[in-house]
């Protein structure tokens, strides 16, 4: 299995028979080195209905009948965009051919907004857990530090998190570090930063802070070293 980063908040799980994309925004995004006319996923993870997390997931779900996982209410909308959707809530989990999904308590909105600026509001946002081959994986979605993280580390030993560092609208550095100190994975990788100005920020500081866990910072196309 392989697990790589690809800029904001796009993450992609290669496993032996599945392609997993998680918050896929390939277009517009600056940061990422994927290409929409280039991924065809088996399944699609998304964390909450914003713009820059929902991203190219109608086009890339109708390339192979993909299954999309998300919130009920986020869920219930793409299915109306002609696309499979599965939905699920905080708190729930569901065994899938591929592994186990999970979702967490995120503090944050959630709403896409149209071309005609019209704001659908998308219910509540979410974080995942993911539970495959072995391995534990948490990606926070977009979210402010909160102190049931600590729960959610002692309810589910994480091997890989996944959390937003840029600030303004997430968690920055400071708090991100102290969120692993709740989480304790073994191993995190800093995401949803650089991507805009206004969530500017060095990773370097965010790993400088961290303690009792492997910080990987990664550029986009760069695999998460689990060995």
């Amino acid at each position: 299995m392989e697990i790589s980063y690809h800029g904001h908040s796009v993450v992609k799980i290669q496993t032996n028979d599945k392609t997993i994309l998680i918050d896929p925004f390939i277009n517009g995004n600056g940061q990422t080195d994927l290409k929409v006319a280039e991924e065809a996923p088996d399944i699609i993870l998304l964390t909450h209905g914003h713009n820059d997390h929902v991203g190219d997931t109608v086009e890339l779900a109708k390339k192979k009948d993909a299954l999309v996982i998300a919130p009920y209410e986020l869920a219930n909308w793409i299915s109306w965009q002609g696309v499979k959707a599965h939905p699920m809530h905080i708190g729930g989990a569901r065994d899938f051919d591929f592994g186990k999904v999970k979702f967490t308590q995120a503090f944050h909105g959630s709403s896409y907004t149209t071309e005609n600026n019209e704001i659908i509001y998308m219910g509540m946002p979410a974080g995942i857990l993911l539970f495959i081959e072995g391995l534990t994986i948490y990606h926070a979605g977009d979210t402010a530090l909160f102190s049931d993280m600590k729960l959610i580390g002692e309810r589910h030993p994480i091997d890989i998190a996944f959390l937003p560092i840029g600030d303004n609208f997430t968690m920055g550095p400071e708090d991100a570090a102290y969120a692993v100190s709740f989480l304790k994975p073994k191993i995190v990788v800093p995401v949803h930063y650089n991507t805009f100005p206004p969530i500017e920020q060095n990773p370097q500081l965010f790993a400088d802070l961290v303690q009792n866990a492997e910080v990987q910072i990664l550029k986009a196309g760069e695999k998460v070293n689990c060995s």
